[in-house]
């Protein structure tokens, strides 16, 4: 009788085992497909100017081990070459939801030294469009978002927490915006090849 009853006991933890992990497993795939990291979900299409644009990809900005924000890059199609993106003209998009919280000096900080390690030569040439954007930019907390999206024939579009900040209409600042992100030297690697869906 007590053998028995250690049986039934064993079968039962085996079997409640079983289930947790197949919940966790299925919790999983729900979060990759959803466009998951680090706690925050990003929808999978989104509808800039009539124009239905993917996710493309999901990245984690580290810094010194703190998760600073998740970026998500979307796209109208797929792509892993990051120069094409760059320099496609077509409308794109890119997500930032913060983690941590950030000033605004800290925020121009990071975006110049970005420009400057991955398109100096045509930051130079926009100067006054960046000035424009870093005056634009406020101190987030966790859970603010920022996005930026350049649509052909209106500019780059900036906003903050769902409200539009600034619009920069030349043409030329878009990619020396998405190389902070897609150039030679981003933030983190693993960040560039979570946008490339790498």
């Amino acid at each position: 009788m007590f053998r028995s009853a250690a049986s039934l006991a064993t079968t039962r933890r085996g079997i409640y085992r079983a289930l947790l992990i197949a919940i966790f497993t299925f919790a999983l795939l729900l979060d990759l497909h959803a466009g998951s990291l680090a706690g925050v979900t990003l929808p999978d299409n989104v509808n800039v100017g009539g124009t239905n644009l993917v996710l493309n990809g999901i990245g984690l900005r580290t810094k010194f081990m703190v998760k600073v924000y998740v970026v998500g890059l979307y796209l109208p199609q797929k792509s892993s070459d990051a120069t094409a993106i760059m320099k496609t003209e077509g409308p794109k998009r890119i997500v930032m939801q913060f983690l941590h919280n950030a000033s605004k000096s800290q925020m121009g900080d990071a975006f110049n030294e970005s420009f400057a390690n991955n398109s100096p030569d045509a930051a130079k040439a926009v100067r006054a469009d960046i000035d424009r954007l870093t005056a634009a930019l406020e101190p987030v907390k966790p859970g603010d978002q920022m996005v930026f999206t350049y649509i052909p024939g209106k500019g780059t579009i900036f906003a903050i927490n769902g409200s539009d900040k600034l619009t920069i209409a030349n043409p030329a600042f878009a990619p020396v915006l998405f190389s902070s992100w897609l150039g030679p030297k981003p933030p983190n690697a693993d960040l560039k090849k979570g946008l490339l869906g790498q």
